[in-house]
């Protein structure tokens, strides 16, 4: 068998993908990218983007809240919908935004030489009608990568596989917790739920709308920030939502996040959210546990910038005695003052740990990215393609077969199957007519 995976030929590997990105460097940002409506026929012939987007679409029809059902609705499956935070958006305006970012301490400006078109380009990539009353996205949610070129889910259709999966344990871990939490026997004490019939606590509450809402909302802006070149990779994401240098309340710390966990904060922001599923969205990057509160408070005051928004009057956020911005509290946290005698701690519900919990997928995902890469790199030669030549190798080979299989799948099946299960399954696809 070969091996694949050595140290050596991970290098390699690495090296090319780093090439690819410095091609992805060159591209115009300010501007759709060129390659949006391929990757959107590739993604819309995928039985497993289809799939993906067939379940997304029956969770959101549970969804009782009818602003967040209609609103969840609409920027997933209308390809036409309005971008609210882009809305208005001069090049003045986008100017005194990034002002105000820096000014905040939101914003890194070392970031700029990293993004083509610099810090405005960052924050705003290009979309289709920009400058109109009605911005829409340059490609469609189905059609975006889950993550940055190379990385989890990077393919046509990434974007709804990812979510699918984290749908799915979003859904899986509320359920445990209310079976083992919140459930009562027969004397009205707490037990796990079992056969014999425990009954459900209503004091125990965790809002199924937020659950299920919350992981189909959070990468939304991917479908923005992650556009596609001509030579089938994607846009450079820049990072911020902090300095990177005093971000833990004036004191040295690193909040810099990636720009479609604030895109997407703002936009559920000017479609009016409840606070709480506001708070919850903005915890997908990192839960706010004592010690990490901070890490919140600034990605959501970034995204209130972003959005033109106070967090403050909205309730995403208060001030502490010390003048400090703090996660509101929202429910029945509002009768009390946890931080008054717990200062360290952050007024904190159940579904913000849940939803960072259930991004958590890159962690067998971004390694199966890599390792995917690889061999579809070792394999293309049968196939006619050589992963020297970047973009015929990403538009015709690599894209395509990711998109219709995905690289879980191909490491599953390398695993249990080696390089020639990997073989028949990319021969499989190209009969289907995957790809030529």
């Amino acid at each position: 068998m070969i091996d694949v995976f050595s140290p050596r030929r991970l290098l390699l590997a690495s090296a090319a993908l780093m090439a690819l990105s410095a091609g992805a460097a060159r591209a115009d940002q300010m501007s759709p990218g060129p390659w949006n409506g391929e990757a959107a026929r590739i993604a819309g012939s995928s039985a497993l983007v289809k799939s993906s987007m067939a379940f997304i679409r029956a969770e959101v029809a549970k969804i009782h809240n009818p602003l967040i059902r209609r609103e969840t609705e609409d920027a997933v499956f209308n390809t036409e919908t309005c971008i609210k935070s882009r809305i208005g958006m001069t090049a003045e305006k986008k100017q005194q935004i990034v002002d105000k970012l820096i000014a905040a301490g939101l914003i890194d400006t070392g970031e700029a030489g990293r993004i083509p078109g610099g810090l405005i380009a960052g924050v705003f990539p290009g979309v289709r009608d920009e400058g109109t009353a009605c911005p829409k996205l340059p490609m469609p949610y189905y059609a975006s990568p889950g993550s940055v070129f190379g990385g989890h889910h990077s393919q046509p259709g990434g974007l709804p596989m990812h979510v699918a999966v984290n749908l799915k344990s979003a859904l899986a871990l509320a359920d445990t917790y209310r079976t083992v939490y919140g459930t009562l026997d027969a004397s009205g004490a707490p037990a796990v739920a079992s056969a014999g019939g425990q009954t459900p606590d209503a004091d125990v509450m965790i809002d199924q709308d937020i659950v299920i809402a919350a992981p189909i909302w959070h990468d939304w802006a991917k479908a923005v920030i992650f556009q596609w070149n001509a030579d089938g990779s994607e846009f450079i994401e820049m990072n911020y939502g902090g300095n990177g240098k005093t971000d833990t309340w004036g004191a040295p710390g690193d909040t810099k996040t990636s720009s479609h966990h604030i895109m997407g904060v703002a936009e559920v922001m000017l479609r009016g959210m409840p606070a709480e599923y506001v708070i919850t969205h903005a915890s997908a990057h990192g839960a706010p546990n004592a010690g990490n509160e901070h890490s919140v408070v600034n990605w959501i005051h970034a995204a209130a910038i972003l959005a033109g928004v106070d967090p403050i009057e909205r309730g995403y956020l208060m001030k502490d005695a010390t003048g400090r911005l703090r996660l509101a509290a929202v429910r029945k946290l509002g009768s009390i003052n946890i931080q008054a005698s717990l200062p360290n701690q952050p007024n904190m519900l159940y579904e913000y740990v849940l939803h960072n919990l259930s991004d958590a997928d890159y962690t067998y995902t971004g390694t199966a990215a890599v390792q995917s890469g690889l061999l579809l790199r070792v394999v293309a030669p049968k196939f006619g393609y050589d992963a020297a030549q970047a973009e015929r190798f990403n538009t015709g080979f690599r894209n395509p077969v990711l998109a219709h299989t995905g690289a879980e799948r191909l490491l599953m099946l390398y695993s249990n199957g080696g390089i020639a299960r990997v073989e028949a399954e990319v021969t499989r696809l190209k009969t289907a007519g995957a790809f030529k």
